[in-house]
């Protein structure tokens, strides 16, 4: 009796821990500084963090790494037949959901800006094309109406239109930032940056960051705004002025198959 009352112990305990999205004997590739590997640490898995969620995914294509940790928009694009990762899947642990915005230094104006760009352009129809092209057009979250902001004189608005380029902070994340066969950034966020650029009669830099270190490259001002599939976590809204959520999104375990 004891030997079948530990047995089913034992079965509740692996029921449960599927449940909880994953399995602690496995090694999980994340992305440093990401709601993955916060997700991650939160439930105690091993660890394997790298410099992106393209990594994470290279990790587990090498067999260096059981599963990785990545965004779900990241993941039907990146993950299954017809992509660059055929032989891997997108398993069925959702571990988290949450909501992607773009993050400006904190108390900038260039928040409110974005947010007015994106309220126009979810109105007139431009967003939602956008997000057709990249096929994250069921993530899109609807904007609220347009305020009429007016930036003053002496705000971040200010400061980029002076130096006449707004600098974007990036990593290599289709479907939101990557670049095409002729070397150019594109994706949802990078065509929606240059809106914003195109508005604001600046030119479009995008520099590639060490993504744990988003937070510094925004104060030692070496970027304006970080636009990237960020999730909007409670550390993120703390340490940056974040603009309003624009997308749906979900941490998801991807396996080989």
């Amino acid at each position: 009796m004891k030997k079948m009352f530990a047995l089913l112990l034992a079965l509740v305990m692996v029921f449960a821990l599927v449940a909880c999205g994953g399995n602690k004997d496995m090694i999980y590739a994340v992305e440093a500084g990401s709601a993955g590997e916060a997700v991650a640490q939160e439930k105690g898995f091993e660890i394997n963090s790298v410099d992106t969620q393209a990594k994470a995914l290279m990790e587990v294509q090498a067999g260096t790494s059981d599963a990785a940790i990545i965004d779900s928009l990241m993941a039907g694009a990146m993950v299954g037949e017809g992509t660059s990762y055929p032989n891997l899947k997108v398993t069925d642990q959702k571990l988290t959901e949450e909501l992607y915005g773009a993050g400006c230094r904190k108390g900038s104006d260039l928040t409110k800006y974005i947010n007015e760009v994106m309220s126009v352009a979810y109105a007139d129809g431009t967003m939602l094309k956008l997000a057709q092209t990249y096929g994250v057009q069921e993530a899109l979250v609807k904007q609220p109406e347009a305020t009429g902001f007016t930036p003053g004189a002496d705000g971040d608005i200010a400061y980029i239109k002076a130096k006449g380029t707004l600098v974007v902070g990036i990593t290599d994340f289709a479907p939101m930032d990557y670049k095409n066969d002729q070397g150019e950034w594109i994706g949802f966020d990078a065509d929606m940056a240059k809106l914003v650029a195109d508005k604001l009669g600046v030119k479009v830099e995008f520099v590639e960051i060490d993504w744990d270190n988003k937070v510094f490259e925004l104060d030692g001002k070496a970027i304006d705004v970080v636009w990237n599939g960020m999730t909007l976590t409670d550390a993120m809204l703390k340490a940056m002025e974040c603009t309003n959520a624009y997308c749906n999104n979900a941490q998801v375990v991807v396996t080989k198959k």
